[in-house]
C-alpha cells in the first residue's frame, strides 16, 4: 500500500473514532447515501491537504463513496491524529501524514499527494495550492478547480486572484455562512479552550483572557471564555471589529497594555508577530500563551527563546520558559493551532456543515469547473440555505415560511406608509 503514517496498528482505535464522528454528522452521512448512488465524482482525482481528524475521515470516505479517487496529506505538522490516519491507510487510501512532521516531511507529503495528478484539489491553508503554483505549475493544466477551507488560506488566495496569478478556479468554502458562522465561531470558540484545558488544566473563572483578533474565531473564543467566568480583553487593528467587541461588553486595548495584565493569551489573527519580545518582557509570571490561527507565526517564539534562560516540557503540549528575571511563561503546542495540536479540533457537529459544503462544492467544480475563470468564488446563498435547512431537519427543528402575500410585500417597491 502507498502510505506513510506513524503506526498501522492504531487502525482499530481510529476506526472507533470515525464511527463516533459519523453518528454526529448526519448531514454528510445523508449526502453520502445520496451520492453513493449517482457517483457525481466518478473519474475525478482529488488531492487533499486537510487536518487528519475523525471528521476529515468521514469526508474522505464520503468522497470515495461519491466516486472519487484521492490521495491525502495533513495540512499542519501537529494536527494529524495518528490512529485516524492508520484507519484510512488500512482501507487502501494513499495517506501521508503523522503527528510531529518537520517542514521537510510536510512538503514531501504534499508532493506525494500531487503524484496523483489531480483534477480537483481540497486545501486548508492553501499550501497544496501554492505548491502546485510554485513547484509544479504543469499540474494545473489538468486541474478543474479547488476548494479552500480556512480563513488564512482564503486571504492568500484572494491576494493571488487580485494579482491574476491563479492557475485554476477556487471556491472559498471558508466564507460560506454555514462554515464561518458555525465552524469558526462555535467550533474554534469551544475547541481552543478544550486544547488549553488539556494542556494546562487551569480554571478559566477569574482569569484575564486576552484574545488577539475579533473575527469569527475571536468572537467565539470571547463568548466561550466569558461563559466560563473569564474577564475578556480584546486587541484589534480593525476599528470596526474593535467597536463590536466594545459593544459586546469586552475591554478593548492595545497589546502593549494587555500584555501587562493578561493571564492567558490567545492569538486568532492570521498575522505574524502578534506577540513579540516587548510583550514577553512585561507579562506576568505564569502567563500562558497560545495560538489558534492556522500558522505558527503569530507568537514570535524566537523572541521568547532569546529572553529565556531555560525551557522544559512541563506537561504534554506545554513548555515552560524561564526568563532571566525568573518569570515563567508557558507556551502551548509550540505556537501551532492549539485546538488541533493539544485537543481533537472542532466538534463533529459543526464540521458536518463545513464538510457538506466541501462535498457539494467539489461536485459543482467537477460539473462546471472547466467553464469558470481562474478566480476565487463564493458559495451561492442557495447552497448555504440548503445545508442549513437539512441540518435543522435532522436536528428536528422546524421554521416558518413566508406566505405568497408576504413574498409580494417583500419584493414590492411601491409599498409605503
Amino acid at each position: 500500500m502507498d502510505y506513510k503514517i506513524k503506526d498501522i496498528n492504531l487502525a482499530e482505535q481510529g476506526r472507533k473514532k470515525i464511527d463516533w464522528a459519523e453518528s454526529r454528522m448526519p448531514v454528510l452521512m445523508k449526502l453520502r447515501k445520496k451520492f453513493s448512488e449517482s457517483k457525481p465524482l466518478k473519474g475525478m482525482k482529488i488531492a487533499g491537504c486537510l487536518h487528519v481528524t475523525k471528521e476529515t475521515a468521514v469526508l474522505v470516505e464520503t468522497l470515495l463513496a461519491a466516486g472519487a479517487e484521492l490521495s491525502w496529506s495533513g495540512c499542519n505538522p501537529l494536527s494529524t491524529k495518528d490512529d485516524v490516519a492508520a484507519a484510512l491507510a488500512v482501507k487502501g487510501i494513499p495517506i501521508f501524514a503523522w503527528y510531529g512532521m518537520n517542514t521537510e516531511d510536510f512538503y514531501w507529503a504534499i508532493d506525494k499527494v500531487l503524484e496523483l495528478k489531480p483534477t480537483l484539489t481540497l486545501d486548508d491553508g492553501a499550501d497544496l495550492i501554492f505548491r502546485v503554483h510554485s513547484e509544479s505549475p504543469e499540474l494545473a493544466e489538468n486541474i478543474i478547480g479547488g476548494t479552500e477551507e480556512t480563513t488564512t488560506g482564503v486571504h492568500r488566495l484572494r491576494a493571488m486572484d487580485r494579482a491574476e496569478k491563479l492557475l485554476y478556479p477556487i471556491i472559498a468554502v471558508n466564507d460560506a455562512e454555514t462554515k464561518s458562522d458555525f465552524d469558526n465561531y462555535y467550533g474554534t470558540g469551544q475547541s481552543t479552550l478544550d486544547g488549553i484545558l488539556r494542556a494546562t488544566n487551569i480554571i478559566f473563572a477569574g482569569k484575564i483572557v486576552v484574545i488577539a483578533g475579533y473575527g469569527y474565531c475571536g468572537k467565539g473564543l470571547a463568548k466561550n471564555a466569558s461563559g466560563l467566568g473569564s474577564d475578556i480583553v480584546i486587541t484589534e487593528v480593525d476599528p470596526i471589529q474593535a467597536l463590536k467587541a466594545a459593544m459586546d461588553g469586552f475591554r478593548v486595548m492595545k497589546m502593549n497594555d494587555a500584555a501587562r495584565i493578561g493571564d492567558v493569551f490567545i492569538t486568532a489573527t492570521g498575522m505574524k508577530d502578534v506577540l513579540v519580545e516587548k510583550h514577553f518582557k512585561i507579562m506576568k509570571d505564569g502567563a500562558i500563551v497560545c495560538n489558534t490561527g492556522h500558522y505558527d507565526v503569530e507568537i514570535n517564539i524566537g523572541d521568547l527563546e532569546k529572553l529565556s534562560e531555560s525551557k522544559r516540557e512541563i506537561r504534554e503540549n506545554n513548555e515552560e520558559y524561564v526568563l532571566e528575571d525568573g518569570r515563567r511563561i508557558y507556551l502551548l503546542a509550540k505556537g501551532r493551532l492549539v485546538n488541533l495540536s493539544a485537543a481533537e479540533g472542532h466538534p463533529s457537529e459543526v464540521m458536518d456543515m463545513s464538510f457538506a459544503n466541501q462535498l457539494i462544492s467539489l461536485i459543482y467544480l467537477a460539473e462546471n469547473g472547466k467553464n469558470l475563470e481562474n478566480k476565487v468564488y463564493d458559495i451561492p446563498r442557495e447552497q448555504d440555505e440548503t445545508i442549513a435547512k437539512l441540518k435543522l431537519e435532522l436536528m428536528d427543528y422546524q421554521i416558518d415560511q413566508l406566505t405568497a402575500e408576504q413574498e409580494n410585500y417583500r419584493d414590492a417597491y411601491y409599498e409605503g406608509t
